[in-house]
């Protein structure tokens, strides 16, 4: 899925609490606008640890989010 803007986000949390594994693609939003790709990603990091699921980083283009009963291993860094 491609995070185009904030309004995404809605979409996003209703598959997080239908414990699904996301894969989203920021690359567009990052293009466009860095201050509200920030606030999609506290907002997501938010809802993600609300719903107890993992979120992390691939790379530079994309999110993973996935139930908790999925373990994602990321390095040890703050992700805020």
């Amino acid at each position: 899925m491609t995070i185009r803007d904030i309004s995404d986000v809605h979409s996003i949390k209703e598959d997080i609490k239908k414990n699904m594994i996301l894969i989203l693609r920021v690359t567009p939003l990052a293009q466009k606008d860095v201050e509200q790709l920030r606030k999609v990603v506290e907002e997501l990091y938010s809802i993600a640890k609300a719903e107890d699921a993992e979120i992390a980083r691939l790379g530079e283009e994309r999110i993973i989010i996935a139930p908790s009963s999925i373990k994602i291993w990321k390095p040890e860094y703050d992700l805020k």
